[in-house]
């Protein structure tokens, strides 16, 4: 199986060229602002999603500077929205490093995803690519949509499975959606390309979030996130509601209360961990989450074979056995 290191060969040029493409837009005269984003720039991640936006323009003709506009308003998005989520979670950690909050405090963490969301706006807006900001821009509203569903619900502790769809695909999947979509588009792709490319990457996104969903039930956890970190939360995802669909009244009576009262406790917490193993949670979840890296990879089957095709289908078979 591929590692992200290989998947990224295919569009190394572009990759290079987007970080420079990115410093420069996120560029300040405000020294305190320049500092934090200096800060956000070295703690990139594995950067899949401008990944998503180039090898879905090469899928369907040839990268350029729309490309480039893509991918940089996205992670200008996807960065402001993940310092904002840091601020309304008390976060102190993001993929083990200390999130800007930790470091700077609410005050100007909020107002530095502002200043993200600002830049993202202008960027599209002084190159006048209004499709590019309309992609993405629907992306945003979805994933607040979702968070707010998710607080919601998890208020009342009733998410179904067909909620929880609704919640990842609106939290996750949109923005990868975008990716895929907004890279297609820089291309001159055709509305059937586009929107073709628009599903897979909603089902990427699916299975992404599963997995992520799953990590929290799995001791070698190495996201930065402690295991039954989403009990703790209150937030009831997929191995959850499976477990609780197969349980007696009072089995659920049990989890519920440990989730509303004891959801801090370690002890009570890996009860909750035992008790989704036992019922076949993990297991299902895994099903789920193999059968939407199937649906995306079948969307595929409308672009001829190539290599950009292949690193696409590796990337989503990435994304259901990566570690973190």
């Amino acid at each position: 199986m591929s590692q992200i290191s290989d998947i990224k060969t295919l569009v190394e040029s572009e990759m290079k060229e987007f970080e420079a493409f990115f410093k420069t837009a996120v560029k300040t005269k405000v020294p305190l602002l320049d500092i934090v984003m200096n800060y956000i720039i070295r703690r990139k991640g594995k950067q899949m999603r401008p990944m998503f936006v180039f090898l879905s323009a090469k899928l369907v003709g040839e990268t350029n500077k729309r490309s480039f506009i893509a991918a940089t308003l996205i992670e200008l998005m996807h960065t402001a929205t993940l310092i904002h989520d840091d601020v309304v979670d008390n976060a102190e950690k993001r993929r083990g490093f200390f999130s800007i909050n930790a470091l700077w405090k609410s005050k100007i963490a909020v107002l530095t995803g502002d200043y993200l969301l600002s830049k993202g706006l202008l960027l599209a807006i002084e190159n006048k690519e209004f499709e590019l900001l309309e992609i993405v821009s629907e992306a945003v509203k979805e994933m607040a949509e979702g968070e707010l569903l998710q607080i919601e619900k998890s208020r009342k502790l009733n998410i179904t499975e067909e909620t929880y769809f609704e919640i990842i695909y609106k939290k996750t999947a949109t923005l990868i959606a975008a990716c895929t979509a907004a890279g297609g588009k820089s291309a001159n792709s055709s509305e059937e390309q586009m929107l073709k490319l628009k599903e897979f990457g909603k089902y990427a996104g699916l299975a992404f979030q599963i997995k992520d969903d799953l990590f929290d039930y799995q001791k070698t956890n190495l996201t930065g996130k402690p295991t039954g970190n989403d009990i703790q939360e209150k937030k009831i995802t997929l191995p959850l509601i499976y477990a609780l669909s197969k349980a007696e009244n009072h089995q659920k009576r049990k989890i519920f209360k440990i989730i509303q009262k004891y959801n801090t406790d370690k002890k009570s917490v890996q009860t909750v961990v035992n008790f989704v193993k036992e019922k076949g949670g993990l297991d299902y979840a895994e099903l789920k989450m193999n059968e939407y890296k199937n649906k995306a990879i079948e969307t595929l089957s409308l672009f001829p074979n190539s290599d950009e095709k292949t690193a696409l289908i590796q990337l989503v078979e990435y994304i259901t056995i990566r570690k973190n």
